[in-house]
């Protein structure tokens, strides 16, 4: 299924490579919170399982771009309402030939059910447990609003949080 959706989505590796060699995680999630804006109602609609449609759409937009040289494994909290994604981007080591490192970023996706604050305080822990259990360096949290004839502005949002001196970025779609 998502292999054919991001088939569709036109996005370039190259617009998200930093001139270190990494991913530009933040940059990555920032484009997709606007193709998600404009695109999610015809998106999601495809999906079998609508409540899954934006995690879906997520997973195809990044596996369009990390297929290109890195890789997405992802882990189901079956019954917990969340999908965890642990995204690994090979790095060159600068002036050492044949040696690199490999970049992890996590994001936790999950779906409001309740209000804002309860998704985001369990989501920011959530997200932190699971960037420390990968030794993740980047932590994003993805919280989609499927709140029917709620205005974009109120579910479009970035800001930063943080547990134990680790920064988590926080999405709201």
């Amino acid at each position: 299924m998502t292999s054919v959706t991001q088939d569709f989505i036109v996005q370039e590796l190259a617009w998200y490579i930093r001139s270190d060699g990494q991913l530009d995680l933040p940059k990555l999630l920032a484009a997709f919170q606007q193709f998600f804006r404009e695109h999610s109602e015809s998106w999601v609609e495809r999906f079998d399982y609508k409540e899954a449609g934006p995690q879906l759409l997520l997973q195809a937009f990044l596996q369009r771009i990390v297929n290109g040289g890195g890789r997405v494994e992802r882990e189901y909290g079956l019954g917990r309402k969340r999908t965890d994604l642990l995204v690994l981007w090979p790095v060159a080591e600068p002036g050492v030939e044949g040696k690199e490192h490999v970049q992890r970023g996590v994001i936790e996706l999950k779906v409001l059910h309740k209000s804002l604050e309860a998704t985001l305080a369990e989501g920011v822990v959530q997200t932190w447990e699971y960037a420390d259990r990968c030794g993740a360096a980047e932590a994003h949290l993805v919280i989609f609003d499927r709140t029917p004839d709620k205005p974009w502005e109120e579910k479009i949002f970035r800001r930063e949080e943080a547990i134990q001196g680790r920064p988590i970025t926080v999405w709201g779609m």
